[in-house]
């Protein structure tokens, strides 16, 4: 690895509440020194005048997904762990939702093994922007063939190099979930559910109210949300198993997870970056990208999120990274599978939208990002510390790029951004390990 020395960067850590402009010195991969001016370094130093820049710890998404194995033609590892970097993410966990699902310590061991195989075998070229790349936490399920009928082997499955323990979808049996935080409370593994009742949302598309009204879709009532949410909480009050709660799309469900923290359950919570940036007046497009599960919510809804987020309530923003093909997402709006893609784009999309204007500072940002979704996984969260290994991501907030098929990094170009111009975008990353994550 070279020697690199970053001067008047701007770095931003939240950990330490850090936001000062200053050298940084990145020797061999670690961070060698931090100063108002460095003079001192070695002959074979490569300098680079960052004025503007920011760098900050690597990103962290709590949950996206991967189309390997079983949906290559969506999205293959490689192009995921491509896109991640391109994206700033220095670890990725992935849903268990893959064909065959990761329900078996022989599946979450050959996906680990595929992912070890291609950070072995890639040439650096292929990744101009990182010196090495992310690392992999697969979340393993919870029920077999993640159908929300009967347990995995949890104990087997606790032993292996995980995220925790999530299926990515709705369980819609309670026993079933009492049952799970009962076996689990003692594997100390993060939980994640995704509260929602399938029978409300029925045959809904978007969020129930005026706009879907307006536009003729049918609607899914929040309360197809926040009924699961209460049902989840009173299960966590009664068994104490912590529980991350997935996917909050609507202002009453931050109010029910403002109350259960208040009451000192032992929960945490998190929302996906779209819903922070977008409400149901934006499906007036019928763009099938901006389908989502659980859909965007009101404009109350969306204000409701980013104050949540601002104040910590709802502790992290996850990417749910979720890749289709053009033919999949090509369809009238109702048809489309629910998801998008975003690996990518969170970062320059929430930094021009809430940063440069104002409504959040850059930390409030990056920890929402970075530090919560890491202590959401209970990991040491990445920093920006002399003598520790480069966690760290270098960002222009004021390159502009356009979001097409030769810049967008993933198989897969579902997503209301495309072809549009992004301000803002990753320079360069700094991985500490090529091997996978550990748990």
């Amino acid at each position: 690895m070279s020697n690199e020395l970053l001067q008047q960067v701007r770095i931003l850590d939240p950990l330490s509440q850090t936001d000062r402009v200053a050298d940084v010195l990145i020797e061999a991969g670690k961070i060698s020194a931090i100063a108002d001016a460095i003079s001192d370094y070695p002959a074979d130093t490569q300098i680079h005048n960052a004025q503007g820049w920011v760098l900050g710890p690597g990103l962290v998404d709590l949950y996206s997904h991967s189309g390997e194995p079983g949906f290559e033609e969506r999205e293959t590892l490689l192009s995921l762990m491509q896109s991640a970097a391109a994206g700033g993410f220095t670890r990725l966990a992935i849903l268990p939702d893959t064909v065959p699902a990761m329900d078996t310590p022989t599946t979450i061991t050959w996906l680990q093994e595929k992912w070890q195989t291609n950070l072995q075998h890639i040439p650096n070229s292929k990744f101009p922007i990182s010196n090495s790349l992310p690392s992999l936490y697969p979340w393993a399920a919870l029920t077999q063939d993640i159908q929300g009928q009967k347990m995995t082997e949890l104990a087997e499955l606790a032993e292996l190099e995980i995220a925790g323990f999530a299926d990515g979808q709705p369980i819609a049996n309670l026993l079933l979930i009492r049952r799970l935080l009962e076996y689990l409370r003692p594997l100390n593994r993060p939980i994640a559910l995704w509260p929602c009742d399938p029978q409300l949302v029925g045959n809904g598309v978007m969020r129930e109210g005026h706009d879907s009204i307006v536009f003729g879709l049918p609607g899914i009532p929040a309360l197809a949300e926040t009924t699961a949410i209460a049902a989840v909480l009173e299960c966590v009050e009664e068994v104490g198993t912590p529980v991350h709660l997935m996917r909050l799309s609507t202002a009453r469900s931050v109010e029910l997870v403002r109350l259960a923290k208040q009451r000192g359950l032992p929960i945490t919570a998190s929302t996906t970056w779209m819903h922070l940036l977008l409400n149901t007046a934006s499906i007036g497009s019928y763009n099938p990208s901006l389908r989502l599960n659980p859909p965007l919510g009101t404009a109350a809804d969306q204000q409701a999120l980013l104050q949540a987020v601002k104040d910590g309530v709802v502790d992290a923003t996850a990417i749910d990274h979720t890749p289709y093909t053009y033919e999949e997402k090509t369809v009238a709006f109702a048809e489309a599978p629910p998801g998008a893609i975003g690996l990518q784009l969170a970062l320059p999309l929430l930094w021009q939208t809430l940063v440069a204007t104002g409504q959040w500072s850059a930390l409030e940002l990056w920890a929402t990002l970075s530090t919560r979704p890491a202590l959401c996984l209970c990991q040491a969260p990445p920093s920006i510390t002399p003598g520790q290994a480069a966690e760290i991501v270098l960002f222009n907030p004021y390159q502009s790029w356009t979001a097409n098929s030769q810049t967008l990094k993933s198989r897969s170009m579902n997503t209301p951004w495309l072809d549009q111009a992004i301000t803002g975008q990753v320079i360069k990353l700094w991985c500490p390990s090529t091997s996978q994550g550990t748990g």
